[in-house]
């Protein structure tokens, strides 16, 4: 039974041992004093029962300290319960003041909330950052393409960090360019020869306006020609013109036949009205010798004239032919 309370007291002394060390960190407060760090040990209680890792606060605390940097515990405290990551901020305003830059604690907790690397940005304005474009195709106004790709050398603009554009932007600005400048370029050779241009003309339109980086420079890494897009097209159009002309020749051809049939029939239709006029003239003529109105020698008279007039036609055809023989056999 003594066994047992002694084992009990054992692992409840060991327990509470463990408890008072861990809010009552005493290695991370001795390492604070070493370091001239004045946090209490009543502080680092505080932040465990706020939730906060002392050894993240202090450690940040002792860095800013040995670099010179100020900052107060309470700051580091707000920013990590505000989902900021305290060592990167303590890391950016270390690495700042070492390069002259003006940052402010406020500031870097501002740009670490917005999402952004606020280390890396200050790397990024010390150590300016190389950004290649990809392949941007463009036509000159002689209808060559022209493929360019760029390499833009930009430089973190601290104070526009928070709210405005990355590094999309800047590509997408920069593509804009290079189309802009191949476009308006008379030749494909003027291009390939003073490719310098382009970065001149599109270093000029200002396009890091807005954005969190200052364009240093815009380099023209390759250019190289591409397809003839202008005969391209110009063919695509000629077909396209071969097709419309052969639909209207079609549509034409379709109409004369339409039109040649509708006379077809018409000739058709008056020629059986012809057939049925002429039906109709032996009852005529049959009505007219009932009535009185014709008699015989008027229906001889008239069959002298008809035979007169077949023998005037045979001979007056007769004579065009003789004419037209003897034409041809004396010219």
């Amino acid at each position: 039974m003594d066994l047992i309370l002694f084992l009990f007291l054992v692992v409840g002394g060991a327990i509470l041992v463990m408890l008072f060390l861990y809010f009552i960190p005493v290695a991370l407060w001795i390492s604070a004093l070493a370091a001239r760090v004045h946090i209490g040990i009543g502080e680092m209680v505080g932040m465990r029962l706020r939730r906060v890792p002392p050894n993240v606060i202090v450690n940040s605390q002792i860095n800013a300290s040995k670099a010179g940097v100020e900052i107060s515990t309470a700051f580091l405290e707000a920013h990590f319960l505000a989902g900021g990551d305290v060592s990167k901020v303590v890391g950016a305003l270390i690495a700042a003041d070492k390069a002259g830059i003006t940052l402010t604690p406020e500031r870097a907790a501002a740009i670490d909330l917005a999402g952004r690397d606020v280390f890396e940005a200050v790397q990024v304005s010390v150590n300016p950052k190389v950004i290649s474009t990809p392949m941007v195709t463009a036509v000159a106004k002689d209808g060559i393409q022209v493929k360019a790709t760029s390499r833009v050398t930009v430089r973190a603009n601290i104070e526009r960090l928070v709210g405005g554009a990355g590094e999309e932007t800047i590509i997408a600005r920069v593509g804009e360019g290079i189309v802009t400048t191949i476009g308006s370029a008379d030749s494909h050779k003027a291009v390939l020869e003073n490719p310098d241009t382009i970065s001149r003309t599109v270093l000029d339109k200002g396009l890091d306006s807005g954005t969190a980086f200052e364009i240093l420079s815009i380099d023209i890494a390759d250019v190289d020609v591409g397809d003839n897009i202008g005969a391209a097209l110009q063919t695509d159009q000629a077909e396209a013109d071969l097709k419309i002309a052969r639909a209207k020749a079609e549509e034409r051809r379709a109409m004369a036949v339409a039109q040649e049939q509708e006379m077809s029939a018409r000739v058709q239709e008056m020629r059986a009205r012809v057939v049925e006029a002429e039906a109709e003239v032996p009852l005529a003529m049959a009505e007219a010798f009932r009535s009185g109105n014709m008699g015989i020698m008027d229906y001889y008279r008239m069959r002298n004239v008809e035979a007169d007039t077949r023998m005037r036609d045979g001979i007056a055809g007769q004579t065009e032919e003789d004419e037209g023989g003897s034409g041809e056999t004396n010219p």
